[in-house]
């Protein structure tokens, strides 16, 4: 919603906004943060929004005007088609706020106002589709919406009106977070979603809970994308903001679930086309849902040039559903690089100054060194040059320079953990239907699969196949080895026999044996050490294809060398990723306020510390061991900055398996020396939890934390 509403307080952002990654070779950051390891959770089973939503939203162009009725509605969908908009992938023409009465009807059921929609709601909507479009409508998660002139909220009132909603052909429901009365986020929000499910219509539910409470974190399964931030505004300053905090939660979207930064300005008149072409390039890197709120029926050629390049459009919507991330940055001068299906990576340099600037990066700073040229493509320009490695441009002040960069050969893994739905296929079959990205095979068409189930299990990552299914992937001789957990999906209801086979080269390094769809699943792992090439080969196990839905759940493959040989110091090595309760992560420093460097010297009871990594519960950091480590030591404790205050447990897991526990420490207890061995482990996750009690005054120290190598 618009900036005219109340808005709620601001709070401290969950975790992941606090966030750094490095792709492999990347600098340090100083915006942009990202959690690499994420949960998995899973996408919501709802089949469609397998790509960002586009479409239109009326809020920006009439708020609760009068011009704000059917006919303003069945125009947009006119000018949908007209202008090219249809053609290029926008869907949806939405309603906002204040298109009912502002009381229910003795029944209890909402009621269009009948100035704006003398015809109803059905009519425009039935008008919407037949243009081949789309009809979204509006709601809160609250008993009243977020107009001041208190239209009625769907709090207590969700399956009535999920129900009329259907009755009526709505495709899409954006569901706002006013007059909450203080009601817990998650349990409003899917008890929506669950409304919604239960009408039996495929109705895309967009939560608008504007990252009040973290929903990165809870709403992947629950709606098919969630807002991240306030309100935006057609102002430079707004548009930035909002994506440097949109930055930081790349981890969490994927496809069917995606971080929602608000709608698209593009054409309001508050901006310059050089601005307005960074925050159109800018929404598409980040893998956004593209809401036009532009008023269609005045905007200039220039808008319509913007909201339709289909190249930008095509990065968007790309298939693997891949948030792009932050690479680089440094003086405003910001490099972001976005994974694509074909292997390549979508690239934007932005100059977030005022004058021209040169932003150069390479193709082992954006993930996908190792081909002998690439071909990079400016999506603005059209041009197209080859390059040995090298991207480079000499952007304006605030403007956006973007390529899509496509290595002349396969490019192998970059180092450290990475899950192979995220990475591009070599070949690929599969025996009905094409192989599903973190879905199961589901039927014949692409993106009908569901979260990965093996025995009431499910997995958020993976790869859905069908026997005979066979998968290659490039490695390059980086690789070390791979983990997965396999067996029949659960949608074959017990049916299907299968046998999971990986190939390391021609060699076979692993064999499930037969599962049935009622055996439990297996989890496989392979040695791919010096292996050029990964396959992953399903058979029917003799005894033919029918329900032979097989998984590969969360396959997951190490590559790279880890830290070198001798003892480091962990605050002097570069995480895989790191999140925090409040404000980053600190080296070296404990946590203090929600800025980078507000930290002081880390100091556990009395005992002060030159060395170690300062956070706030709930905390992860992860390091990128590549089996090369043995031993982590290190004190643990509450920093005496919380001022008496705070309780906090600290864990290490080497891979899946914790190897320390402290316990629950409060600011009494003091340092606490942990020991922890992570002989063979790819990966060294430092956890700190709450204690129980909540995360307020949780300032926790790894203090000194030695690795040795």
């Amino acid at each position: 919603m618009r900036s005219s509403r109340s808005k709620p307080p601001r709070r401290r952002f969950a975790s992941a906004i606090t966030a750094l990654s490095l792709l492999t070779g990347g600098g340090a950051l100083a915006v942009g943060f990202q959690l690499a390891t994420a949960p998995a959770a899973s996408a919501l089973d709802n089949a469609i929004n397998l790509t960002p939503q586009m479409g239109f939203n009326n809020w920006n162009t009439t708020w609760c005007g009068s011009e704000f009725n059917e006919d303003l509605v069945k125009g947009i969908a006119d000018l949908f088609v007209s202008k090219g908009l249809k053609a290029a992938g926008y869907q949806y023409v939405n309603l906002d706020d204040c298109w009912a009465l502002p009381d229910r009807d003795a029944s209890g059921n909402l009621v269009p106002d009948p100035v704006r929609f003398p015809h109803g709601i059905k009519a425009v909507a039935d008008y919407v589709h037949s243009k081949g479009l789309k009809f979204g409508i509006y709601s809160s998660a609250g008993t009243k919406t977020c107009d001041v002139k208190g239209f009625p909220g769907g709090l207590g009132h969700e399956q009535q009106d999920a129900n009329l909603w259907a009755s009526w052909g709505v495709d899409y429901l954006k569901y706002d977070n006013c007059n909450n009365q203080g009601v817990d986020a998650q349990t409003r929000y899917k008890t929506m979603g669950d409304a919604l499910k239960k009408t039996g219509r495929p109705i895309l539910y967009s939560i608008c809970e504007w990252g009040s409470t973290g929903p990165w974190n809870w709403a992947p399964p629950v709606g098919n994308s969630w807002r991240t931030t306030g309100d935006i505004s057609d102002t430079w300053q707004s548009m930035i903001s909002i994506a440097h905090a949109n930055q930081g939660l790349s981890a969490y979207a994927k496809a069917g679930a995606f971080n929602d930064p608000d709608m698209l300005e593009v054409g309001n008149g508050g901006m310059t086309g050089t601005e307005y072409r960074t925050h159109f390039s800018l929404w598409a890197e980040m893998s956004a849902p593209l809401l036009i709120g532009a008023d269609l029926r005045t905007a200039k050629q220039e808008t319509f040039d913007i909201l339709t390049n289909a190249d930008v459009i095509a990065v968007d919507q790309d298939p693997l559903g891949k948030q792009g991330s932050v690479v680089s940055s440094g003086n405003g001068l910001v490099v972001m690089s976005k994974p694509l299906a074909d292997g390549g990576r979508a690239v934007t340099l932005t100059n977030e100054g005022s004058y021209d600037a040169t932003i150069t990066t390479t193709v082992q700073t954006i993930g996908i060194a190792g081909a002998p040229s690439y071909t990079v493509k400016d999506l603005w320009s059209k041009k197209t040059t080859t390059s040995a490695g090298t991207i480079s441009a000499t952007v304006p002040g605030h403007g956006t320079a973007m390529f899509r960069v496509t290595p002349s050969t396969p490019v192998p893994p970059p180092t450290g953990m990475s899950y192979l739905s995220d990475l591009p296929f070599g070949s690929v079959t599969g025996g009905w239907g094409p192989v599903e990205r973190d879905h199961s095979n589901g039927d014949w068409a692409a993106g009908d699969g569901r979260t990965i189930s093996l025995r009431g299990t499910t997995y958020g990552k993976g790869l859905g196949t069908n026997a005979a299914g066979d998968i290659s992937f490039n490695l390059g001789g980086t690789c070390k080895n791979l983990v997965t957990t396999v067996g029949v999906d659960d949608e074959a209801y017990g049916n299907g026999s299968v046998t999971f086979q990986i190939y390391k080269d021609g060699t076979l390094a692993a064999d499930s044996g037969k599962l049935t769809g009622k055996d439990p699943a297996k989890k496989l792992t392979a040695d791919l050490t010096g292996a050029t090439a990964l396959r992953l080969v399903v058979t029917d196990a003799g005894d033919g294809t029918s329900w032979d839905h097989a998984d590969w759940a969360d396959a997951k493959i190490a590559c790279g060398n880890g830290p070198t040989v001798g003892s480091h110091q962990l605050s002097d090595l570069t995480w895989s990723s790191a999140s925090n309760g409040w404000g980053p992560v600190e080296k070296d420093m404990s946590n203090g306020d929600n800025q980078a460097g507000d930290g002081s010297t880390i100091t556990i009871k009395g005992a002060t510390y030159a060395k170690g990594l300062g956070v706030n519960a709930s905390s992860e950091i992860v390091y990128y061991l590549g089996g090369a480590c043995t031993t982590l030591t290190t004190d643990v404790g509450v920093d005496a900055e919380a001022m008496g205050r705070g309780t906090v447990a600290f864990q290490i897991y080497k891979d899946g398996t914790k190897a320390a526990d402290s316990g629950v420490l409060n600011a009494t207890s003091g340092a606490k020396h942990l020991t922890a061995d992570l002989t063979g482990a790819n990966e060294l996750h430092l956890v700190v939890t709450d204690g129980g009690d909540g995360s307020n005054s949780d300032h926790a120290d790894w203090a000194a934390p030695v690795l040795t190598c």
